[in-house]
């Protein structure tokens, strides 16, 4: 096997094994960029975005969206209605990407996937981060108990019934225990607000 079919069978099965393969991928494994291009003129990738490429009519994982979001904005965190798709939390599916930034960070301009930008700020941002590999992608996504009270902080947005809902199922299922709520409850002001929804679980 010569080199360039050697380069495009290794590049063929990252793109299958990540779902949504980066220009800058290819430098991990020492593949010039220029083969990108030669796999999308043959049919092999599409691009899907800047800097951004798939398999065509790959299978869609649940996380499709998220996958292709989560590149354009690296220092995003997924968050609210797409956080608890994530989770697990909600029978809802959001249309949009809720991606939480920094209060004074530029607002990305993207045009697809669709994206609701939340401005978050000091402990409200950084606190509950993980960092899940879907696909071999790193996606940021708060955890459970973060998402729950963002969904208070924002119930004007999303509705009380969303929220509710979250609390419930997180505490069922138990994704997140009373006082690890609790915690981020304080961390986003919302400790009066979700104090009797919490006291009628326990």
């Amino acid at each position: 096997m010569n080199v360039a079919i050697s380069r495009i069978d290794a590049l063929t099965k990252l793109a299958r094994k990540k779902h949504v393969l980066r220009a800058r991928d290819l430098d991990a494994i020492g593949i010039p960029r220029n083969y990108l291009l030669r796999l999308v003129h043959c049919g092999t990738l599409e691009r899907i975005g800047r800097g951004l490429y798939a398999i065509p009519n790959a299978e869609i994982t649940e996380h499709q969206s998220l996958l292709e979001a989560a590149p354009r904005v690296p220092k995003g965190v997924i968050c609210l209605l797409s956080a608890l798709r994530f989770h697990g939390l909600t029978t809802q599916a959001p249309f949009e990407i809720w991606m939480a930034i920094d209060r004074k960070a530029w607002k990305p301009k993207i045009s697809s996937p669709l994206l609701r930008i939340a401005r978050f700020s000091g402990q409200a941002f950084t606190f509950g981060i993980s960092v899940q590999t879907v696909g071999g992608t790193r996606l940021r996504v708060y955890n459970p108990a973060k998402t729950v009270a963002d969904c208070f902080k924002y119930r004007h947005k999303i509705g009380l019934d969303v929220a509710l809902e979250a609390l419930r199922d997180c505490y069922r299922q138990k994704k997140a225990t009373i006082d690890q709520i609790w915690k981020a409850a304080k961390v986003c002001r919302v400790s009066n607000v979700i104090r009797p929804y919490m006291e009628m679980l326990t």
